[in-house]
């Protein structure tokens, strides 16, 4: 059985509950019994989500909304110091707890899996969810999208496992100690927290030295950044350490992935025995996240060919390469990626799905703090696609900085070139794409932004 709510938790108001990790941990929270409230900006299918489990969903951020009574405020790092309900709180002394130590306190108990790295996570995370779940464990698990099969993030469950997405971006990551650790790839990415390559190490290095006394770490051998930090943590004696990947130096070696249109068939090398199984997304990537996924569940003492076999049942998560529709004998497909090596992972993929078809992307740049580091390699990532149009960038948390626009992504992609064209209106876009786009071509939106509003609108746009 699980463990009870933590005393801090019994009555917790979340502000920006709609977000992913927020709505995850306040679904946990209600599932146990606790007095969950909170606020978000808009109303959404999150927020009816959690008041079918009992949770007060306020819609806009005001000072009102805070009970009285509450045993403590769960913010996320996106939450600015002057909002309102924080303000509140202030006055009222009641406890503001960070997102991650409130998923912390959840995990206290449970044989816990945390699965980090600049990319991947989501997907990772959400197989070993609905592994663990087909094999009756029950796992509670936490996770940054939405599942495909249980249509949820996140759950309570009875068992004594709990699957959690670790976030590097604000080293929140650090708060956990998991049985398992996950390391996927280790990348510079988040760069209004991290100055350096060399703090990204750092940090992932607090992280694996906070896996459990006779733990294991889980991490890629083929990545260059996860075989640096396997170097740097070699000295730890309480560690045992397990890589995956194609590298013949793997304990976990992928020996092939076969493309099957939208899914893939992964072989791998397992103590010296082959094992086939099926993955229902397409692209090497997404297979290496279930070898990931597969290499945790074993650590856990998990029958190797029982969890290959369950994790063919994952049949993916929102947003992560996910089929929206099809149109005019056009498929169209949403995908989150945001930073050059997701995109050139998912437009591969798309690439290989796509045969003899054409692939038109639409692209939104997400925050201007990445695009300033990171644009010109998005617009080399975006030549991969046979057209793609750029929206301008979506702000999220930040403030714009002078001189960044996706202006500076569409010059990288002409100088690669790509076809490539800026489009600013996004209201637009759908009938941009479906004057573009011919049958038997696949359109991509992409980006961690609004821009996966777009796919049904270009659906529509095609269908008439």
């Amino acid at each position: 059985m699980a463990p009870g709510i933590p005393a801090a938790l019994e009555r917790p108001h979340f502000i920006g509950i709609g977000g992913a990790g927020m709505s995850g941990i306040a679904k946990i929270l209600a599932q146990r019994g606790a007095k969950v409230a909170g606020s978000d900006s808009k109303e959404s299918a999150t927020a009816e989500a959690l008041r079918a489990l009992g949770v007060t969903v306020h819609i806009g951020h005001a000072a009102g909304h805070l009970a009285d009574d509450a045993s403590c405020v769960v913010v996320s790092s996106a939450i600015r110091p002057d909002n309102p309900e924080l303000v509140r709180a202030a006055e009222l002394s009641v406890p503001v707890v960070h997102r991650s130590d409130a998923l912390a306190a959840l995990m206290q108990g449970l044989r816990s899996i945390a699965v980090a790295g600049t990319h991947g996570k989501t997907t990772t995370t959400s197989m070993l969810a609905v592994a663990l779940s087909e094999l009756a464990l029950e796992p509670s698990y936490a996770i940054g999208g939405d599942l495909e099969g249980p249509g949820t993030n996140a759950a309570h469950g009875g068992g004594d496992i709990f699957v959690a997405e670790a976030d590097e971006s604000d080293r929140s990551f650090q708060k956990y100690d998991p049985e398992v650790a996950i390391v996927l790839n280790v990348e510079l990415d988040h760069h209004a927290n991290y100055a350096s390559m060399e703090e990204i190490y750092d940090s992932f290095e607090t992280f694996v030295g906070k896996v459990v006394p006779g733990g294991t770490l889980v991490v890629s051998a083929d990545q260059q950044g996860a075989v640096e930090l396997v170097q740097r943590v070699r000295d730890i004696s309480s560690l045992n350490v397990v890589t995956y990947g194609a590298s013949d130096t793997a304990d976990v070696r992928v020996h092939k992935v076969t493309p099957r249109g939208l899914t893939s068939e992964v072989t791998v090398v397992l103590g010296g025995k082959y094992l086939t199984f099926t993955v229902s997304v397409p692209g090497s990537h997404y297979a290496h996240n279930a070898v990931a996924a597969l290499a945790a569940g074993v650590a856990l003492g998990i029958p190797a060919h029982n969890l290959a076999s369950a994790i063919g049942k994952y049949t993916g998560v929102k947003r992560r390469l996910q089929l929206k529709g099809e149109a005019a004998g056009v498929q169209v497909i949403d995908s989150y990626a945001h930073h050059p090596t997701e995109m050139t992972a998912d437009l591969e993929a798309m690439r290989g799905a796509a045969s003899e078809a054409r692939l038109l992307v639409v692209f939104q740049p997400h925050l201007f703090s990445r695009t300033q580091e990171l644009g010109t390699e998005m617009g080399q990532a975006l030549a991969l696609a046979d057209a793609s149009v750029v929206l301008d960038i979506y702000p999220a948390r930040e403030d714009p900085i002078p001189g960044i626009t996706s202006t500076l992504i569409v010059d990288a992609a002409k100088a690669a070139g790509a076809d490539v064209t800026a489009v600013h209106d996004k209201a637009a876009i759908p009938a941009v794409v479906a004057g573009m786009a011919k049958p038997g071509d696949l359109v991509l939106t992409m980006g961690a932004g609004d821009v996966t509003d777009l796919g049904p609108q270009i659906l529509d746009h095609l269908s008439s």
